[in-house]
């Protein structure tokens, strides 16, 4: 299994757009994480406060997970088997049809509970992170810089990598590291 991991707002989605423009398919571990907290489940988790219009209120909760370790180990308690399951079913059917797919999972290192046979880390140093999700989430630096803080810092998934896709200038270096990851990718796992 191929994965591709980074930090919030490191540029992972950008790179998952090229490798998809190059024929990839993506498991894409947030999406999954939609499909899999509904409602209910949230109402069960931590009361009706989450609920709006029927709906999960995903500023609401976010505020509370990004600001409550205590509440954000409960939600991911409950939420990460269940990703982990589905990420495995669907890395089964891609390579039951002999399909070249990267496995998008941002908490990859949190969790823990992957087998990677190669990771690829796209990074940018959190300075830059900070202010991209500033902007990308229209909030204040403090709350920028908790969300950052709550995931293990760029630095060290950095070195724990395969492959690093540095994406801390332009979007033209990142479509150049992209096609290293993918040539990397081709000549050591026959893909």
């Amino acid at each position: 299994m191929i994965v591709l991991t980074g930090s919030i707002a490191t540029g992972k989605s950008s790179v998952c757009r090229q490798l998809e423009d190059n024929g990839y398919a993506i498991i894409d571990a947030d999406k999954i994480a939609k499909e899999l907290i509904d409602a209910k489940v949230i109402e069960k988790l931590f009361g009706l406060n989450f609920i709006k219009d029927g709906r999960v209120d995903r500023k609401a909760l976010g505020d509370l997970v990004f600001n409550n370790p205590t509440q954000r180990k409960k939600l991911n308690r409950y939420i990460h088997p269940l990703i982990r399951e589905k990420i495995y079913q669907e890395a089964k059917k891609m390579e039951d049809k002999k399909a070249r797919y990267v496995v998008d999972i941002p908490l990859y290192f949190e969790s823990g509970h992957y087998d990677g046979s190669v990771v690829g880390v796209v990074y940018c140093p959190k300075k830059e992170q900070v202010k991209r999700l500033m902007l990308r989430e229209s909030i204040c630096e403090a709350d920028a810089i908790k969300r950052v803080d709550s995931q293990i810092d760029i630095e060290e998934k950095k070195e724990k990598a395969d492959f690093v896709i540095d994406n801390s200038k332009d979007s033209k270096n990142l479509e150049i590291q992209s096609k290293k990851f993918m040539e990397y990718l081709s000549e050591n796992f026959k893909i």
